[in-house]
């Protein structure tokens, strides 16, 4: 599955957006145009995580990062691929 169908799976699975998957426009707004709220957001941002394995940092979770689904898998691209502040640590125990 891809990092978007994931996403798409999410809100409506977790957040409860009403939007069938299959209408979601990757470009919308998840607040203006699929309804999320402020508790939608925190639940999503914990799905994220939990799924993923990344942590969000705080200073990420912002419009720029969260606003549309294009944005959110572009940010959890850069976590995965190390490229962001939440990317998980590659570091070994010695």
């Amino acid at each position: 599955m891809s990092t978007s169908d994931t996403v798409r799976s999410i809100l409506v699975s977790k957040v409860y957006v009403e939007v069938p998957i299959n209408e979601m426009d990757d470009d919308a707004g998840l607040r203006d145009d699929f309804g999320v709220d402020s508790l939608g957001f925190v639940e999503l941002r914990a799905q994220l995580e939990d799924t993923f394995g990344i942590e969000i940092e705080d200073d990420d979770f912002n419009a720029d990062n969260f606003s549309t689904i294009a944005n959110i898998v572009g940010y959890v691209d850069r976590v995965k691929n190390g490229d962001a502040v939440g990317a998980p640590s590659t570091a070994q125990n010695t």
